[in-house]
């Protein structure tokens, strides 16, 4: 599978989980832990924001801190679509995925950025779908590529706060359930 189209799954996952979010279910609690649904919801709308300028070529500091704070405001799905909207259309601009991008870490391809907006984009969906009691809807295909990407990183990722320990599930879980244990999800 290749990246643009993994996005696009990893999009989909998300948004189905945003046409779910009912009235009263803003400020419950998530997987993740110490977020609500709204902060979880304001997270991937400010990263989805956060694209185009990265694949323009700006660093961390020209952008400054004007995504801090709530992207939401009065309207979350008004937000989440403006913003991955506009993010999807900065990936699939051509030559966007060969690019170079100025992360807070250093410089880094933009192939593997995308892989790391897709893997947030789908472990957040079910972050997002599981506080909702409905079923992510992650693929076995895009579960199974995210773990070709996510694999070779964990020694590189534990230990830090980016994911918890990473929970114990058999060896033929499916895909997704595979997925979202090894970043520390229990499914």
């Amino acid at each position: 599978m290749e990246l643009l189209d993994a996005h696009a799954q990893a999009l989909a996952v998300f948004d189905n989980a945003m046409h779910k979010i009912g009235l009263t279910d803003w400020d419950s609690p998530t997987p993740c832990a110490d977020w609500t649904v709204r902060d979880l919801v304001n997270h991937i709308v400010g990263e989805q924001l956060w694209v185009p300028d990265m694949l323009a070529g700006r660093t961390v500091e020209e952008v400054g801190d004007k995504f801090d704070g709530d992207q939401l405001h009065d309207d979350p799905l008004y937000a989440w679509r403006e913003s991955s909207d506009a993010a999807r259309a900065a990936w699939v601009q051509p030559g966007a995925v060969e690019r170079t991008v100025h992360l807070s870490y250093g410089d880094e391809s933009a192939e593997q950025y995308g892989w790391q907006m897709t893997t947030d984009l789908a472990v957040h969906g079910w972050d997002l779908a599981t506080s909702l009691g409905a079923d992510a809807g992650i693929s076995d295909e895009l579960a199974a590529r995210l773990l070709e990407f996510i694999e070779p990183q964990l020694a590189m990722w534990s230990g830090t706060s980016m994911f918890a320990e990473p929970v114990p599930v058999p060896d033929d879980a499916p895909a997704a359930t595979r997925l979202v244990a090894l970043l520390g999800r229990k499914p």
